[in-house]
């Protein structure tokens, strides 16, 4: 029996379909992740390039970004937590204030279910932007912790960063249908900024301390 193929108008329906997909739908959990993991990456290795301006020992840095890793995850969650329900808020009491527009005017109340499934999620944003921060966290700390000699893990760290905020960008850039090349060289160049001040402030500062 002969399979029917579809025929070229439900093939260009179908495209059309695919095209037409509102790629906003996704930017609440992608803007979580995206800023957890860059934050994590950058906050993270800043730190221990900050640490290890002034202490050369692995085991410094490595407490130091730990330490980091744990509290900046805990503090994106929370922020975005409280940041979202805000938000939560906000759009529900104004679905409660459309709704009784609605029965006074003598309109139905269709389309409160649909409503409720784009409502953004806090804890949802809380859990992402936690597990994203990890994750890029998890990066300079990984890097870091097999290598003694000093020079070679302050390379590795900074060689590793720069990886994963260029891969960082472009997920975030190709999932968000945002130019590539830019979103990338953007995080890149702040993270490399944010790393360098970090270093040279603490060693201009930690020198004549310790």
């Amino acid at each position: 029996m002969a399979t029917k193929q579809p025929s070229k108008l439900e093939n260009q329906q179908n495209k059309e379909d695919k095209d037409s997909f509102d790629y906003s739908k996704r930017s609440q959990w992608l803007r979580a992740a995206v800023l957890g993991a860059n934050d994590g990456l950058v906050s993270t290795a800043s730190l221990m390039m900050g640490v290890g301006a002034v202490k050369q020992d692995v085991k410094a840095m490595i407490l130091t970004g730990f330490a980091g890793l744990v509290a900046g995850a805990c503090s994106m969650a929370i922020g975005e937590f409280v940041s979202v329900y805000s938000q939560l808020d906000t759009e529900i009491a104004q679905m409660k204030r459309d709704q009784m527009n609605n029965l006074e005017g003598g309109g139905g109340g269709g389309g409160e279910g649909e409503d409720k499934e784009d409502l953004p999620n806090p804890m949802q944003a809380a859990a992402a932007s936690a597990f994203a921060f990890s994750v890029g966290a998890m990066v300079p700390l990984l890097a870091a912790s097999f290598i003694r000699d000093y020079r070679v893990r302050v390379g590795v760290i900074v060689g590793s960063v720069t990886v994963a905020l260029v891969v960082f960008g472009w997920l975030g850039a190709v999932l968000g249908r945002a130019p590539v090349v830019r979103a990338s060289l953007r995080v890149l160049l702040g993270g490399w900024v944010a790393m360098a001040i970090t270093f040279g402030l603490t060693k201009l500062i930690g020198s004549g301390i310790i």
